[in-house]
């Protein structure tokens, strides 16, 4: 591999060459990654410190907000710190490494929106067998499943990729490494590999998405029966997983479903399923989810009370 490679450093172009467009980017999204940092904790730590854990919903959403944390940790800071360097670079390893990482975290997010989508299916399709069918072993099989499907996905990316001759030039003109910047730089035919990461990535995400509303379609077409009252709650959570949803994977299937071509408009796209999606995650969760709200008042309330014993 080293044979075919002249090139051991990529130059990232970044989101603008443009100095006060950076400057302004930087104090945007440090404020951005201290609110993901925030949200993220408060949910996990309500969750995990609550009853809620026991309940599969929460169990996902817990899992969810540390997919989160992990995925915007990957790209942000790095973005951060090249917002104010003159010269943004990444090594060859480390930009395999990110790519690797990123694709990893992004197939869980993926996949436990799904899961988290079937969870609400039968909550609320068959709630007479819910607790059958959500036990904690069955959550704990999806998750290790979502990770597991996450893994080979990424292992296939990073497979793509790694074995590509890069002979000049070396300019990313992206923020982070991913797979189709890189298959414009490499010095080989990568038709055959774009069509590959279309169906790897492009064709995972698109079937999920059906998936994912397909089951939302049934929920609303199961609850219209439903009293005003449990229609209204139903249809509250359901929302919620909904704006998520199109937060994510529009903009991943803008990127990843059509050829191996990269766009201006790329950038833009990712910084909704890299930053703005997990800093609004945790506001569309709590905000609109009356018994978030309440663990939340609980443990916050019983931390202050003992603070002021």
């Amino acid at each position: 591999m080293g044979n075919r490679n002249n090139v051991t450093v990529f130059i990232l172009l970044g989101l603008s060459q443009n100095k006060n467009v950076e400057i302004l980017c930087f104090i945007l999204f440090s404020f951005c990654y201290v609110a993901i940092w925030m949200g993220n904790l408060l949910i996990m730590i309500s969750i995990t410190c609550s009853p809620l854990i026991n309940q599969p919903m929460y169990f996902f959403l817990n899992c969810l907000s540390l997919s989160d944390l992990s995925y915007t940790s990957t790209v942000t800071p790095k973005l951060l710190i090249d917002l104010l360097a003159e010269r943004k670079t990444i090594s060859y390893s480390n930009c395999m490494t990110q790519l690797f990482i990123l694709h990893f975290l992004g197939g869980i997010e993926i996949f436990i929106l799904t899961g988290m989508a079937y969870d609400r299916y039968v909550a609320i399709c068959r709630p007479l067998h819910y607790t059958v069918i959500m036990s904690r072993q069955r959550c704990n099989t999806i998750i290790t499943a979502c990770c597991t499907g996450a893994f080979l996905h990424s292992a296939s990316q990073f497979l793509l990729t790694i074995f590509l001759p890069f002979c000049g030039p070396n300019e990313i003109d992206h923020y982070f490494c991913d797979v189709y910047p890189l298959l414009k730089l490499a010095c080989t035919d990568t038709y055959r590999i774009g069509v590959l990461v279309i169906v790897d990535s492009g064709l995972i995400a698109l079937l999920a998405f059906v998936i994912l509303m397909a089951s939302y379609f049934l929920i609303l077409y199961t609850i219209r029966a439903y009293p005003a009252e449990s229609r209204a709650k139903a249809l509250s959570t359901c929302s919620s997983h909904v704006t998520v949803v199109i937060l994510f994977f529009v903009p991943v299937l803008f990127i990843y479903i059509r050829p191996a071509t990269t766009l201006p408009e790329d950038k833009v796209f990712a910084l909704f399923y890299t930053i703005i999606g997990p800093m609004f995650n945790p506001l569309i969760y709590t905000l609109r989810n009356m018994e978030m709200k309440d663990a939340m008042k609980k443990i916050w309330s019983r931390h202050l009370f003992l603070e002021g014993k």
